[in-house]
């Protein structure tokens, strides 16, 4: 037993560090499997074994993915690539690189650390309100931040919880950015780096993000926000610092809550926060 959970400690050991550096072990992982793909019939192996192994080598590294999606990336690139570079198909080269240039349009090289787009499910902050009890120092609205604000699923979702707050967003992406300010006419969305912005002038900050994300999230709520306001998180929650509370949703992910404390701490590592 004890064997067995020191190996499985390793293989999320492994895990981790693979997300923090995606993509790069995506693309080492489809370039090994063409090496694999190119050798193996110069050594006699027949094609079909050739692209069995190949394939395989392919879904080994997709195993060391938490993220389901990232998982069928990994595991379904080479296969794809392969296919598309087929001398039996027909698929024009500027049709390739159009599709290139449109991903790298909506989801650039600088925003890779951060999650890929994917809406806050409708719902899904149901009760932060009520729970937080949120009110200005001035007596005027609160203010309220969606980090990666996407294409405005989240800011949606805090009006319907904070009606009378002052809504901002940030987000990367040209196109999302340029489709939240639409959907979005009662926030300021803005488009820049949500690790670069400060978040000092906000009472709630909410992100949906990768679990890799929280640790540099809390750090830097810590570092800038106010005592006794909050970070929210749907679905991923920090790995060491306790929450002051969450809940399921309706739609299988949970929501954690973070409050920055009254004497937040000038050094050594975070514990838990408390109300």
């Amino acid at each position: 037993m004890n064997r067995w959970r020191l190996g499985t400690s390793r293989w999320d050991t492994l895990g981790l560090r693979l997300q923090a550096s995606w993509p790069l072990p995506a693309l080492l992982c489809w370039g090994l499997s063409w090496c694999l793909w190119l050798l193996l019939p110069t050594l006699g192996v027949p094609p079909l074994w050739a692209l069995a192994l190949s394939a395989a080598l392919s879904g080994l590294c997709a195993l060391a993915y938490r993220a389901v999606w990232r998982s069928l990336i990994v595991a379904a690139g080479w296969p794809l690539s392969l296919l598309l570079a087929h001398p039996s198909l027909v698929v024009p080269g500027w049709l390739w690189l159009m599709l290139l240039a449109l991903l790298m349009t909506a989801y650039p090289l600088r925003a890779w650390r951060d999650a890929p787009w994917y809406p806050t499910p409708h719902g899904a902050l149901a009760g932060v309100a009520a729970f937080t009890g949120m009110a200005s120092a001035d007596g005027g609205p609160i203010r309220v931040l969606d980090a990666g604000c996407g294409s405005g699923a989240g800011l949606r979702a805090l009006r319907r919880e904070f009606p009378e707050a002052r809504l901002s967003g940030v987000e990367w992406s040209l196109p999302l950015w340029l489709l939240c300010r639409w959907r979005c006419r009662d926030a300021d969305v803005r488009r820049g780096d949500m690790w670069a912005g400060s978040w000092a002038d906000h009472d709630v900050v909410y992100l949906f993000q990768r679990p890799e994300s929280m640790r540099p999230a809390l750090d830097k709520a810590m570092r800038e926000m106010q005592p006794g306001n909050w970070l929210v998180s749907l679905a991923f929650s920090h790995p060491t610092v306790a929450p002051v509370a969450h809940w399921p949703t309706a739609n299988g992910r949970s929501v954690w809550l973070y409050r920055i404390p009254a004497k937040p701490r000038r050094a050594g590592p975070l514990h838990s926060l408390s109300r």
